[in-house]
């Protein structure tokens, strides 16, 4: 046999013994980069999300009229969503109010609450601005000549009633208005991180005075 011939049939056998070896993958190695791309993503998705917004509530002032109690509050957007509104970003708010009784040896006692929630939205070229309030039942909707005047109506709640004192045991009370903000949807290749995620925009909460209820007469 020449060594032309010798030489086709060894490197034919080295091709074939390549392709009858199965191919090995380092999973160790492959897991690393996995966890070191994902906790890369979730940390550049957490460091936008985390930023502190200084989202008020002004009140909440309770008033007892009409043998009944009302309540009224607002919230007071910090420039970030303000901005954002005026971008075309939609926003929507969930406003949960609720009336706690005080007990002194007892966690506060959850009486009756009520729930709104209001959308805004405002059209930079059109310079049109529009808003909802939907309580469960009812969706109304206002369109508004200006957008300062979109978010008094929006962000406020006036004389909202609560319940009937006669629907009230004498003892003290107190009333939690609690607003959130959704995050708006995130591109699906991020979506699968979603869990290490915070639900909300931002969440705000706050307590107005105890009041009294007296017995009747």
């Amino acid at each position: 046999m020449s060594s032309s011939t010798r030489s086709f049939w060894t490197q034919k056998t080295s091709v074939s013994n390549i392709l009858k070896e199965p191919t090995r993958i380092n999973i160790s190695s492959f897991l690393h980069h996995f966890i070191v791309s994902a906790l890369m993503i979730i940390s550049l998705i957490l460091s936008v999300h985390t930023v502190v917004h200084a989202v008020e509530i002004n009140g909440p002032e309770i008033k007892i009229r009409n043998n009944a109690v009302s309540v009224s509050t607002s919230v007071v957007l910090d420039d970030q969503h303000i901005q954002e509104l005026q971008n075309g970003i939609k926003k929507k708010l969930q406003f949960h109010i609720d009336i706690f009784r005080v007990w002194n040896m007892w966690p506060d006692e959850f009486i009756t609450g009520r729930f709104l929630e209001k959308t805004l939205q405002y059209d930079p070229v059109k310079g049109e601005s529009l808003a909802t309030s939907y309580d469960g039942s009812v969706v109304i909707e206002k369109r508004f000549k200006s957008f300062e005047s979109m978010l008094d109506w929006a962000l406020g709640i006036q004389d909202m009633r609560l319940r009937s004192v006669n629907d009230l045991e004498p003892g003290n009370y107190y009333v939690k208005v609690s607003v959130e903000s959704k995050i708006r949807q995130l591109p699906p290749v991020i979506g699968y991180f979603m869990i290490f995620l915070p639900e909300n925009d931002f969440t705000v909460k706050k307590n107005s005075r105890i009041f009294s209820i007296e017995p009747q007469q």
